[in-house]
């Protein structure tokens, strides 16, 4: 699995940080705020209550897609778009094991290197 998924790409933007309740912006705009967050070493997500944006639906976000963190402003910037987001893999806290992180990992590894 890759390592750049599952890892922020400035490992100070969540040390000593609880970045639940931040708001989350994807590239086009408010996706939701943050419900759960990891700091697992080299499992690091972000689980976004998306609201009534699609459905009351939660998605897990993976740390690599992180492309900046403003504590003042308690806000996450994500690269990926609402459309990108909508479409990943459901995320389901009692049914995460390797194989749900596996389908996470294959459809947002082709994002981390942006």
């Amino acid at each position: 699995m890759s390592d750049t998924v599952w890892s922020y790409r400035d490992t100070t933007w969540s040390q000593d940080k609880d970045l639940i309740g931040y708001d989350v912006e994807a590239t086009d705009g408010s996706i939701g705020k943050i419900d759960e967050a990891s700091n697992e070493a080299s499992g690091q997500w972000l689980v976004v209550d998306t609201g009534f944006w699609i459905f009351g639906k939660k998605r897990l976000v993976p740390a690599g897609a992180v492309t900046g963190i403003d504590h003042e402003g308690k806000t996450v910037m994500v690269n990926l778009s609402k459309d990108q987001i909508k479409s990943a893999p459901d995320y389901d806290k009692d049914d995460w094991n390797d194989d749900s992180r596996g389908r996470h990992t294959d459809y947002y590894t082709p994002y981390s290197s942006r």
